[in-house]
């Protein structure tokens, strides 16, 4: 297991001050907010450890209410909603500085055979046969506006194995493409058998390239670029199966619609052997800047 990932385990490690409060802290991101993926797997590590280990995460709904502070602890409170026969439901409200900054609601569930159908994993080159992020972000160093760009991704990124399949928007700015995306990804490491950890963790990366699609259609190159501004919104997961995150998992991605300075995103993410793991859609704020 890398230091990186050892780091982002103690991340999602929280701290309980109270039987249902909890405490976390951040790390560096590229912007100079809290990184969305990691308040919303934060959020739903501390939902978890409140419901019995015989439910999983089937679903999570969060709306990003302010901009969080890396540099201040989040106060994580968790309000057991309900206990039923098969499902729990969890909300959990971040705070900072006295103000609600996350608010989150998830669902578990205890095992049970239904009906059995899923979507085809699409077509995609395999995960070994696509450059890493250490390979590729270096070509497109010209393009961003700040030099130290390019060690900061990697460094905000070195836990986890996160590979494009085609170009991601800051290598192709201004030649709008068809909005879709994808990346293969997976831990740098491998994890316990904790099924928790593994939702949480693909949740932490699900808020990192979601809204990459929206970019694509419009030729942008993204926040670090400079030309466009943005932020997360709001945030839907559904855990249909099991997977591991430390296997190799598609994301494909792809945005229906972007208006009023809003776009959306949305997603399935595949295990490699083509089962379908999870499905995502997240809305977020993308403003071109003002001159």
């Amino acid at each position: 297991m890398t230091t990186a990932l050892d780091d982002l385990l103690d991340l999602l490690d929280l701290e309980r001050i109270e039987q249902d409060i909890f405490r976390g802290v951040s790390r560096s991101a590229l912007v100079p907010r809290v990184f969305g993926g990691q308040v919303a797997a934060q959020a739903l590590v501390a939902a978890g450890r409140t419901v019995p280990e015989d439910r999983t995460a089937h679903s999570l709904h969060a709306y990003f209410l302010r901009p969080g502070d890396p540099d201040a602890p989040i106060i994580y409170t968790v309000d057991r909603i309900r206990d039923g026969r098969s499902f729990t439901t969890r909300r959990v409200v971040a705070v900072q500085h006295g103000q609600p900054i996350f608010h989150l609601s998830a669902s578990f569930q205890t095992y049970e055979d239904g009906l059995e159908h899923q979507s085809a994993m699409p077509s995609a080159p395999a995960p070994e046969t696509l450059p890493t992020a250490a390979e590729i972000l270096p070509r497109y160093a010209e393009h961003f506006r700040d030099p130290g760009t390019v060690d900061r991704l990697l460094d905000t990124r070195a836990a986890v194995d996160l590979r494009y399949v085609d170009a991601p928007p800051y290598g192709t700015v201004g030649q709008p493409r068809e909005p879709r995306s994808q990346v293969w990804f997976r831990t740098n490491g491998k994890l316990a058998d904790d099924s928790l950890l593994h939702v949480c963790l693909a949740t932490y990366v699900s808020d990192m390239t979601l809204l990459d699609s929206v970019l694509l259609a419009h030729g942008r190159g993204g926040w670090a670029v400079g030309d466009v501004v943005g932020a997360s919104l709001d945030h839907a997961m559904w855990f249909h199966r099991p997977f591991r995150a430390d296997e190799w998992l598609l994301y494909d991605q792809e945005s229906p619609s972007a208006s009023g300075g809003r776009g959306l995103g949305q997603a399935r993410i595949y295990t490699q052997d083509g089962r379908l793991a999870v499905s995502v859609i997240q809305e977020g704020v993308v403003r071109v800047p003002r001159a």
